[in-house]
């Protein structure tokens, strides 16, 4: 894998218009009848929607200082965001559906964005850095190791991969806009701005995903200790998300960190190869 010390000049930042679970409706326990693994996922997917119409706020209010290369790119991350918000929406209302209270765990993600929308726009910015390099690294992983969605209904799975594909594809847009926004402040500022942001981004998002997740197990019957252990060895064992994403967590506190130094430009066109052979973009969306 090579290493670059800046977002790739050949990157084109596109938004793929796909639709899914259409014609047949996301299961219960989607993800090979775990109820355990489905938490999870089901957990992150609900604070998409949210997170992502944050993040495109705090980049588009940097949009006018852009150059046209990097005006172009955040154009191009807007419209997968926007893309990404309403599939997850979909896929949110099918959980909803199966008697998930989906509105109180919208509701927990609104209340603990509304401390990080009251901060100053380069605050913000450097959150949505923060939980933007969170979101490529678990998204590496997704494409990197096909155990993560083995079992997976075909439907849910193609909706994953293809939003970790373009979670690969956009993950220096922010990062690149709060260079630019942060020019003017001494590197040691920007470091300690953009580091203890992701300090209080993870905390963040650990907060409100183990919340959503308590609150899916009630829902299942199973909120006890057996299955928080299992969640457990989910996501640092078998497959072990969360233990295979954390040198790449850390290398974010490297001074002079910038997230193309991890080049998955290869590990991302295999992935879109894959998911073109079995969808095709679709131009508009009942």
């Amino acid at each position: 894998m090579s290493k670059l010390d800046k977002t790739p000049s050949d990157l084109d930042i596109r938004a793929r218009d796909m639709a899914f679970g259409r014609e047949t409706p996301t299961g219960r326990w989607w993800l090979g009848g775990d109820p355990v693994g489905t938490a999870f996922y089901n957990a992150l997917s609900v604070t998409f929607p949210l997170g992502e119409r944050f993040f495109m706020d705090a980049v588009r209010h940097y949009r006018n200082i852009a150059s046209p290369e990097l005006r172009q790119q955040i154009a191009g991350f807007l419209a997968q965001e926007a893309m990404h918000t309403r599939e997850h929406l979909f896929f949110n209302k099918q959980v909803a559906d199966h008697g998930f209270d989906v509105a109180t765990m919208e509701q927990r993600t609104r209340d603990r964005l509304a401390f990080a929308r009251s901060r100053p726009p380069l605050q913000q910015l450097g959150a949505t850095v923060a939980l933007e390099h969170f979101t490529a690294i678990l998204a590496h992983a997704l494409l990197a190791d096909p155990r993560h969605l083995e079992g997976a209904s075909d439907e849910a799975k193609a909706m994953w991969r293809w939003h970790a594909i373009e979670e690969v594809e956009h993950k220096a847009v922010a990062y690149d806009t709060f260079m630019l926004a942060a020019a003017r402040l001494p590197a040691w500022r920007r470091w300690t701005l953009r580091t203890m942001t992701m300090i209080a981004a993870t905390r963040l998002l650990f907060a409100t995903v183990g919340s959503n997740i308590g609150d899916i197990f009630t829902a299942d019957g199973i909120n006890n200790a057996r299955s928080w252990r299992q969640l457990l060895r989910f996501m640092l064992v078998k497959p072990g998300m969360l233990r295979q994403v954390l040198g790449a967590y850390f290398s974010y506190f490297r001074p002079g960190f910038h997230p193309w130094q991890h080049d998955d430009r290869a590990l991302m066109r295999q992935a879109e190869r894959d998911l073109s052979a079995a969808y095709a973009p679709v131009e508009a969306v009942a």
